[in-house]
């Protein structure tokens, strides 16, 4: 039982539940939509303040969404109330996406109203390589 109590922690009852608390992916659902100005990452994040979130893109393309949702506790929870569930998921998170070279990197916005942040970066145009003709010299 030690063993099962150390990976599912307190949640033992709903294993769902944990491994969902455990996942990024799963706890901080993100979509991503291109339009043909741009592309949007739109990740759910109820509860949290923008203060709380943090938005980076590295020199490698690599759009970083990354917080700690923590659980709130107020005075009334330290002196008379029991929690007896929680479900909402509390913890760090990261979600990361490689972007394509049409992403104008320097042009990142992000914005957060009611717990959704969109992430909007635009898009440009990627020159193709041009093939260049070379003559063959000789008889």
């Amino acid at each position: 039982m030690s063993l099962i109590h150390q990976l599912l922690g307190d949640e033992t009852c709903d294993p769902f539940l944990s491994m969902m608390n455990k996942c990024p992916v799963l706890s901080t659902p993100t979509d991503w939509k291109e339009t043909k100005d741009a592309h949007m990452f739109i990740s759910d994040l109820p509860g949290m303040k923008k203060e709380e979130v943090k938005v980076e893109v590295d020199e490698g393309r690599v759009l970083h969404i990354s917080g700690e949702r923590k659980i709130h506790v107020d005075e009334d929870d330290k002196n008379n109330n029991k929690w007896h569930h929680i479900e909402r998921f509390h913890g760090r998170f990261q979600r990361r996406f490689k972007l394509p070279e049409n992403a104008k990197v320097d042009q990142v916005r992000a914005s957060m109203e009611n717990g959704v942040l969109v992430v909007t970066i635009p898009k440009q145009e990627v020159k193709k390589p041009q093939t260049k003709v070379i003559q063959i010299e000789g008889n």
